[in-house]
């Protein structure tokens, strides 16, 4: 009982899964990854290059490269609830791409993994809301680091 209960001071249930998940994702690394290099972000805005940042460095490979194409497969806005030492605590998502639980999935999963984010060490517990732009090869890029899309 008292693993249940850190577990669910951290967030995070037994099964990996965060509060406000849509899909049953769990992060895909088996190992913790190391904790970042904090940030010294003063404002919420400030700290999203931080965590996009963090996100691209661990999804090097599946970052689209350029500008998006016109027509994307899948646009989400999601909130990732941070504690003061970057682990995901809870998920909110303000628009979810229903039509590709896919990606939902895939967003979730990456979100997950990729923790611990860069510890926001003058915000302490902190709101990353981003906007994952997706592309239907499955690359992606997020609103704040977008390189922009084509015109038709």
């Amino acid at each position: 009982m008292s693993l249940t209960l850190w577990l669910a001071g951290c967030g995070t249930s037994p099964d990996g899964t965060v509060r406000g998940q849509l899909s049953d994702a769990t992060p895909s690394n088996q190992a913790p990854n190391p904790v970042p290099r904090a940030s010294n972000a003063a404002t919420p805005r400030d700290y999203r290059r931080d965590a996009a940042g963090h996100v691209y460095a661990r999804n090097k490979e599946r970052i689209y490269k350029g500008k998006l194409p016109p027509l994307l497969y899948a646009i989400g806005t999601l909130e990732v609830n941070l504690d003061a030492q970057g682990r995901v605590r809870s998920l909110h998502w303000m628009r979810a791409p229903k039509h590709a639980p896919e990606v939902i999935a895939e967003i979730e999963r990456t979100v997950l993994s990729a923790a611990p984010y860069p510890a926001a060490t003058k915000l302490g517990q902190v709101t990353w809301t981003d906007t994952w732009l997706w592309d239907k090869s499955g690359h992606f890029q997020l609103d704040t680091l977008t390189e922009g899309q084509l015109q038709d």
